[in-house]
Formats: C-alpha cells, sequence, structure tokens
C-alpha cells in the first residue's frame, strides 16, 4: 500500500507541475516537483499511456526524446473532457470541460415550470442530449456537480437546499444512474474555491475565501491548497452573516443578514419594487444598467456595497492572500468590482493589518459555474490521477 501511496503522489506531483509549467521537457519537471529524473521519466509514461498527458511537435530548446514538450492533454481528438452542472435556482448550467479548466461548450437550461421534486430528472434529460450534441469522440471522464447549500461531497448528498426544498436527497446517485456517468457534487462556494486553487491566481493556492453571490450566498474558505469542509461538510454557511449597515428585515427574525440583504431573490425583488425591470431578474438588472438606466446601475452599486461590507468581515476574519467575489455585476463590469474593493477598505476595523489582501473576481469570468462544476471532478485526479483512468 506504501508502494501504490507513493506511486500516486509522484503522479499527482507531475501532473500538477505540468500543469503549473507545460509546455515543459522531461528535464524541467523534476526541479519544479522534488522528484529524481528517473521517477519523473516512470510517471510521465504512465500519464502519457493514460491519456492525461501528451507529447507536442518538435524538440524544447535541442535534440533528443528528453526535450521533448509535455502538456496535459488537451487535444482536439484524444483529450479527456469533464461534463459539468451547476444547479441553481432559477436555471442550470451544462459544461464541458477540458484538463485545464477551458469551458469548450455550455448551455442554460431554464427551471421555469419545472418541479423541484423531479428537477434531477429533467436535468439528466437535457444534460445527456447536450452531451450527445457535444460528443467528438474524446474520453468523458464522468460529471460534476455543484449546488448551493448544504453539501456532503463524501456522501454525494445535498443535506438542506432552501429554495429547492430538498433535504437529505441522494443527488449525485441519481445523476449517477440517470447518465450512466461517474458523479461528484459538491457546494458550489467551494467549487468556485477549488477552481480557484487548481486554475486561478497563484497566491489561491496559499490561502483565500470565496463569497458566491446568487440567490444562495455561501463562502468557502482555502489555505495550502485545500479547502476546508468541517464537520459534516458544513463549513461556509453565512446565510446569516450581519452586513453593517443593512436594515432589512430576515425571515429568520433578524435585521441584516448578508441572504436577506444581498442575494439575487432579494435585489430581484427590489428592482420589481422600484418598476426597473418588469420581473424579478438580476440578468435583466445588469442589462438595463449596461444600457444606460441609471436606476439599475444605483440598484447594483448599493448591492455592490452591502457585499463589500461583508466581505470586509470575513477579510477581518480570515486575511487570506485572495478574495474571490462571484456576484454577477462584478463579473461582467469593473466598476461594481470597484466599488465592493472600496467598501471593503471603508469597513475594515482600524487596527493595523497586513496589506490589505486582493479581492478578485474568479479567474473563468463568466465561464465560473461550469468550470468550477468540473474541478469537483477533476481537483480530486489532480491529487490521484490512478482514480478516474
Amino acid at each position: 500500500m506504501a508502494g501504490d501511496s507513493r506511486a500516486s503522489a509522484n503522479a499527482a506531483a507531475v501532473l500538477r507541475a505540468v500543469l503549473e509549467h507545460g509546455p515543459v521537457a522531461r528535464s524541467g519537471i523534476p526541479p519544479v516537483c522534488g522528484l529524481s529524473p528517473a521517477a519523473v521519466s516512470r510517471q510521465t509514461t504512465g500519464l502519457l499511456r493514460s491519456g492525461l498527458l501528451r507529447e507536442l511537435p518538435g524538440p524544447a530548446g535541442g535534440l533528443g526524446r528528453p526535450l521533448v514538450p509535455l502538456d496535459l492533454n488537451t487535444g482536439a481528438v484524444s483529450g479527456p473532457v469533464t461534463a459539468a452542472l451547476h444547479i441553481g435556482v432559477p436555471a442550470s448550467t451544462f459544461g464541458l470541460v477540458d484538463l485545464r479548466g477551458q469551458v469548450l461548450a455550455r448551455r442554460a437550461l431554464p427551471h421555469h415550470g419545472l418541479d423541484p421534486a423531479t428537477l434531477p430528472q429533467a436535468i439528466a434529460r437535457q444534460l445527456r442530449a447536450f452531451l450527445d450534441e457535444y460528443d467528438t469522440g474524446r474520453p468523458l471522464l464522468g460529471l460534476g456537480a455543484a449546488l448551493g447549500g448544504w453539501v456532503r461531497p463524501d456522501e454525494g448528498t445535498v443535506v438542506r437546499h432552501e429554495a429547492l426544498g430538498w433535504r437529505d436527497r441522494p443527488l449525485a446517485a441519481e445523476l449517477s444512474d440517470a447518465l450512466g456517468l461517474p458523479v461528484r457534487l459538491d457546494n458550489h462556494a467551494r467549487a468556485v474555491a477549488g477552481a480557484e486553487i487548481l486554475f486561478g491566481h497563484p497566491d489561491a493556492r496559499r490561502s483565500l475565501v470565496h463569497l458566491f453571490v446568487g440567490n444562495v450566498v455561501d463562502a468557502a474558505f482555502g489555505i495550502e491548497g485545500t479547502v476546508h469542509q468541517g464537520p459534516g461538510a458544513a463549513a461556509g454557511d453565512v446565510a446569516h452573516l450581519p452586513v453593517p449597515g443593512s436594515r432589512t428585515p430576515c425571515p429568520c427574525g433578524r435585521i441584516g443578514c448578508l441572504q436577506a440583504t444581498a442575494s439575487d431573490t432579494a435585489l430581484g425583488a427590489e428592482a420589481v419594487r422600484r418598476g426597473i425591470v418588469p420581473e424579478p431578474s438580476v440578468s435583466l438588472l445588469v442589462d438595463a444598467a449596461a444600457t444606460g438606466d441609471p436606476r439599475a446601475d444605483r440598484l447594483l452599486r448599493e448591492r455592490a456595497r452591502d457585499v463589500g461590507r461583508a466581505a470586509a468581515l470575513l477579510l477581518d476574519v480570515f486575511n487570506p492572500a485572495v478574495l474571490v467575489i462571484a456576484e454577477l455585476s462584478s463579473l461582467l463590469h469593473e466598476g461594481y468590482l470597484d466599488e465592493i474593493r472600496e467598501a471593503a477598505a471603508a469597513t475594515k476595523n482600524a487596527a493595523p493589518a497586513p496589506p490589505a489582501p486582493r479581492i478578485v473576481t474568479p479567474h473563468a469570468g463568466p465561464a465560473v459555474l461550469p468550470c468550477a462544476a468540473a474541478t469537483v471532478l477533476l481537483d480530486p485526479l489532480f491529487r490521484d490521477p490512478a482514480r478516474l483512468t
């Protein structure tokens, strides 16, 4: 067993080195992964055979096989891909993602008229049609799925999702049975954090906090390349984090909770109340702001400041190297991210502190949801390449 464990760790080290530095010659891998040239040679042979790595044409700086460049196998014919699924409240997002986290195809499935009780079956039917449409013969590793609420990834279970009314739902098994694929499931805030660690800003591998603001509001914390789950995988519930200055009543009976103040549900309802949009849609609100409606812009900036004040509390508690905000308006327009940054800076306590952490949006931009969902499957692969091959 020890030998198997060492071999798995060595294979993972080589695969991560190529992810971070590829294309790279074999001779360039030992210095960045800490293995001997002989160990690297053994592992690259196995990873080439499994289809996770590929040799690129031409030498990398000289003659001879040791200098042939290696890279992750993202080739259009043989490169493995991962199916991705994000289940939101108003819609689900499908994706097809390669080994570098690049989204090759994506599609939205609106949930209008779909019963939450049978939603997984409807999603599986539409996802199968999507995968069949984009099937080019490349190996399909399985499905990575993510959604809000309390999720236990080891069990593949949604313990609680208030908006969909789900309790103790074995969602991974349901999707796997319907699709005939291996499925891994996690909370979407942890999934985004994992994607930032695997594919995003290098500082995220040291420490990060991710705040997800959608119809569900939650968070995740990662340190030294690992996303914290906590007992029962219940970490990240910030729905009732108090937002400084907010007087919005929450169904829990308190005032100023983050979910009630800044969620897409709350924002959409407020946009309708003010007569900005005809239905409670944050996408419509963002579109209205983009076309010059000052009322829409004002409301989005109000939300951005609320998010910034909540982010400041997370910065004070965790002091991460990177704080990642997944919120629609700031994903699409830099000005709202600046608003978040300014509100966070103004809210941070006055005690002496290290330089303010970077506040950024996810590296994948508008493709954040399928990239994050795919990472639920890809992260275990990069930690132990033998698990899925």
